[in-house]
C-alpha cells in the first residue's frame, strides 16, 4: 500500500508589514543584494533564523517607473534590478517555530538614507 504525504502551502496567519532590525553573524558584502539575515528584531523581541525555506526576488518596475525604461533595458532590470527598485524574499523557521516572511526593500526612503530597509511582511502556519 502506497500513501502520498500531501505537501500543503504555507498559508498567511497574519499581515505585518512593519519594519524590522536584521541580524547578520557576517555582514553582506553588497547590501542592496542581501542574503538571508541570521535573526531579526521586531517589537523588541529577536528572533533567529533556525531554516531557510524559501527565497526570491522581484525586480518589477510599477508605476510611472513601468513606463520610464527602454524595452530592452527594462527587459535586463526585470531579471537583477535597477537603482532602487527590487525586492529580495524570504521565508524563515525562526526559534521560536514561527514561520516568517521577511524582506529587503532596495527603495532609499530619502537623500540622507539611501540604505534600504527590512520588513517582516507575514506570519505563516502550515
Amino acid at each position: 500500500m502506497t500513501y502520498k504525504v500531501a505537501m500543503t502551502e504555507p498559508r498567511a496567519i497574519h499581515f505585518l508589514d512593519r519594519p524590522i532590525e536584521v541580524l547578520f553573524d557576517v555582514h553582506p558584502t553588497r547590501e542592496k543584494t542581501p542574503d538571508c539575515p541570521n535573526g531579526f528584531i521586531w517589537e523588541s523581541k529577536t528572533y533567529r533564523v533556525v531554516e531557510l525555506l524559501s527565497s526570491w526576488s522581484d525586480f518589477a518596475r510599477h508605476g510611472k517607473m513601468a513606463r520610464n525604461m527602454r524595452p530592452a533595458h527594462a527587459e535586463v532590470a526585470s531579471t537583477r534590478g535597477s537603482l532602487n527598485v527590487g525586492r529580495f524574499y524570504f521565508r524563515v523557521r525562526v526559534d521560536t517555530g514561527q514561520i516568517f516572511d521577511l524582506y529587503y526593500d532596495r527603495a532609499m526612503k530619502d537623500l540622507d538614507n539611501r540604505k534600504g530597509q527590512w520588513f517582516v511582511y507575514r506570519e505563516l502556519s502550515l
